[in-house]
Order: structure tokens, then C-alpha cells, then sequence
């Protein structure tokens, strides 16, 4: 996706391309078979949901057909993963791959050990107590547990900004906090909704509904390659994406 002349153009294909992906079925199958895919275009030619799809049907609203409905409904499956974590740009890692992304993004750090090593600010501590504070195992994912520690399973962007006490005249730079926390795998979208007004009504945009992997998937399941070195699972998730596009190493790195 780019602006000329301050028009925004997609990068696509015709429908009746043969590689022109139909359905949110058929970018299930794909991610599936790939590992993990993002949203927009990027340096690598035909790694992206955008360069697979028809530019005609993005953003009219239609399920069936438009890519951006798309990531809400594979968001909801929990047969993959949706955030921020291709360059700080949105994507979907299958839940296979995911661990190899956790294992190299977070070092093999849980979120309370980076944070303890000085590795993490203290406006990404803000948020992340609002699913797993201080004193809580990693791996206690129960509802009892989430109850008796008074954190959330889940929460829109909206509530999270208000809870952790980002806003005007308070701590600042939450879209890029929460980026950084979607980037190191710590959070990722599980669902998206619309807000609504005082009367019930929704309006404006479908908005995110964040958690951790852990309560997505477990924890045995995300942290399923902290015994590896993060080098190899890097290594490991290069060489995916060359086995299906045409990449140097450099570029793939730079994305990844």
C-alpha cells in the first residue's frame, strides 16, 4: 500500500488471478502452509495478504470478500495470531510458528523477567499488570487465578489506555507501547469490536480486544522453544520464509 499524489493505492491482483485469495478460508490455509503472513505489503513481492488479494473488495465491509473483515475473523478463531509483528505492522503468525516468533522476540524472557532485568520501561509494566501482575506465575492461565490476582483475561485498547493511566496529561505513547508489546509477543488481538455510545449504539471503527498468547494458547504451547537458542529459532523462521518467496536474507531479516 502507497500514496501518490495523496491517493492510497493497494498492491493486489485480479480476482481471476489464480494465486488471488477468495475467502478467509483461503487465508487460513495459507498461514497455515506458510507459517505467518502480514497484512501490507512489504520488501519481500508477494509476502503479504495484500499482494494476494483483489484490491476492489478492500475496506467495503463485505466478510466474504473484503481482507481487511478478514483479520477479525481469523482473529476469533484462536487458529492464529494477529498483531503488530512485522516491523511494528500488523500480521498473522499460526499458532506452530508462534512459538519460534516468542522464542526469538522475548529472548526466552516471561514479561516479568525482562522487566526485572531493566529490559522493559515501566509504561510496558502498566499495561501488562492489567493481565499478569506482579507475584503472578507466567503459567497459572485459570480464571481463578485471574479473579483472585484482579487482572483481565482480555481488554479493548480503549480500556487498557484508561486503566493503565495513559491519556491526556498522563503517561503517553500507549499506540506505541502497546506496538512494542505486540512486537516482542507479550500481547496479541483476539477479537475486535465496535465501541459503543451511552444509548448502546456501535459507531466509528471495530477496535481490538487484546490478551496474552498464554491465555490463547497455554503457556507449555507459547513457551514451547524457550530451551532453544533464539539465533536458531530465527534461523529457523528465515529459512520459512525463503522456502516460499523469492528473498535475500538481509531483506527477510529486516522484516522479521
Amino acid at each position: 500500500m502507497e500514496v501518490i499524489n495523496g491517493q492510497w493505492y493497494m498492491d493486489g491482483v485480479d480476482w481471476d488471478d489464480e494465486s488471488c485469495l477468495k475467502s478467509a478460508q483461503d487465508l487460513l490455509a495459507l498461514i497455515d502452509e506458510c507459517g505467518f503472513m502480514p497484512l501490507f505489503a512489504n520488501d519481500i513481492a508477494g509476502f503479504s495478504v495484500e499482494n494476494r488479494t483483489d484490491p476492489a473488495y478492500w475496506w467495503t465491509g463485505d466478510p466474504e470478500l473484503d481482507p481487511w473483515e478478514w483479520r477479525m475473523i481469523l482473529a476469533r478463531t484462536g487458529k492464529v495470531a494477529y498483531g503488530k509483528f512485522f516491523s511494528n505492522k500488523a500480521g498473522f503468525i499460526s499458532k506452530k510458528w508462534f512459538p519460534y516468533f516468542a522464542n526469538y522476540r522475548r529472548n526466552g524472557y516471561d514479561f516479568d523477567s525482562l522487566y526485572e532485568e531493566g529490559k522493559a520501561g515501566y509504561r510496558e509494566k502498566l499495561l501488562m499488570d492489567l493481565f499478569m501482575p506482579e507475584g503472578m506465575d507466567p503459567a497459572a492461565t485459570d480464571k481463578k487465578t485471574l479473579e483472585r490476582y484482579g487482572c483481565s483475561e482480555a481488554l479493548f485498547t480503549y480500556e487498557m489506555k484508561e486503566k493503565a493511566g495513559f491519556g491526556k496529561g498522563k503517561e503517553k505513547n500507549f499506540e506505541g507501547v502497546l506496538t512494542r508489546l505486540q512486537m516482542q509477543t507479550y500481547l496479541v488481538a483476539s477479537d475486535f469490536a465496535p465501541r459503543l455510545n451511552k444509548k448502546g449504539e456501535s459507531y466509528g471503527w471495530a477496535v481490538a480486544l487484546m490478551t496474552m498468547p498464554e491465555y490463547l494458547w497455554g503457556y507449555k504451547t507459547v513457551t514451547g522453544r524457550y530451551r532453544e537458542d533464539p539465533a536458531k529459532s530465527l534461523e529457523k523462521i528465515v529459512k520459512q520464509i525463503k522456502t516460499f518467496f523469492d528473498a535475500d536474507e538481509e531483506t527477510v531479516r529486516k522484516i522479521i
